[in-house]
């Protein structure tokens, strides 16, 4: 059997809204760049926003290879948010993963069909909702310096030496990595009350694994890395509940990014069982 030409990509599933117009926002979107327009496929109550791509480009083998391309994961990456953006502001959404791709719309039609109650349970649990992220740093600054000892004081600085002196380079060796374990603590302290106070404002959470020095740099340790779902307008309240937070604990650094669309929740993650620790 010959291998189709095209094959059909999937950014995400919407409920109504305003889709379908030629000349709508989704329309004018480059989507991934293959020169096909962003369009839909409806199947009874839901509607996948798609776009076609070469099979040539596309297909398993392709999309390995593609994905393996740290540039070319980072275009494609950007080029389904940015669909799954435009079409959040339409209607409400559920992201799909990156890399969804199908033989041609009737399968398409097909997924819709099979999933249809799962999409409409994700599709009614985020409606009137958007997506908040909350990340927390612990100060990577040295240590206070304790207090000097009459022990301590005479112990060359440099490093250790023979006798006391040794044993004085250890001491100050200890006391230092206790200090920065007890940092720590304090704000892994500090992440559970920003945790806390958020979860207050949400209607559901997430906790997700913190970023290694790998994407923070050696500079940032990350300590908490959460999304939470809130209501449409209460932004002003999570703001306003974070810069307390900042004020409280400026032992540490909060960050916030959003709203988004509800990436973290639109497949059933709307609690914290599950999370990776």
């Amino acid at each position: 059997m010959t291998q189709a030409a095209n094959l059909t990509y999937a950014f995400a599933v919407c409920l109504g809204g305003d889709l379908t117009s030629p000349a709508g926002p989704l329309a004018e979107l480059p989507g991934l760049g293959t020169g096909a327009p962003v369009r839909t496929v409806a199947a009874g109550p839901l509607t996948a926003v798609v776009q076609d791509v070469p099979a040539a480009g596309y297909d398993e083998a392709a999309l390995r290879r593609r994905l393996s391309d740290g540039a070319e994961l980072e275009r494609c990456a950007r080029a389904h948010h940015a669909v799954i953006t435009a079409a959040w502001a339409l209607a409400p959404t559920v992201p799909l993963p990156l890399a969804t791709v199908y033989l041609d719309d009737g399968r398409v039609r097909e997924a819709l069909a099979d999933r249809q109650t799962s999409f409409l349970t994700a599709l009614d649990r985020i409606a009137g909702r958007v997506e908040w992220g909350v990340k927390v740093y612990a100060p990577t600054g040295p240590p206070p310096a304790p207090a000097a000892t009459d022990a301590t004081a005479a112990a060359p600085a440099e490093g250790p030496g023979p006798g006391g002196s040794g044993r004085a380079y250890l001491d100050r060796v200890r006391t230092r990595q206790r200090g920065r374990e007890q940092r720590h603590t304090l704000a892994l302290g500090a992440a559970e009350r920003v945790n806390t106070v958020v979860r207050g404002l949400a209607v559901a959470a997430r906790r997700l694994r913190p970023h290694g020095v790998e994407v923070t740099g050696k500079h940032r340790i990350q300590v908490l890395n959460a999304a939470y779902l809130l209501d449409l307008g209460r932004e002003r309240e999570l703001r306003a509940a974070l810069a307390s937070l900042r004020h409280d604990e400026t032992d540490v650094r909060i960050e916030l990014s959003g709203p988004w669309a509800p990436y973290s929740f639109a497949a059933g993650g709307i609690t914290d069982a599950g999370a990776a620790p």
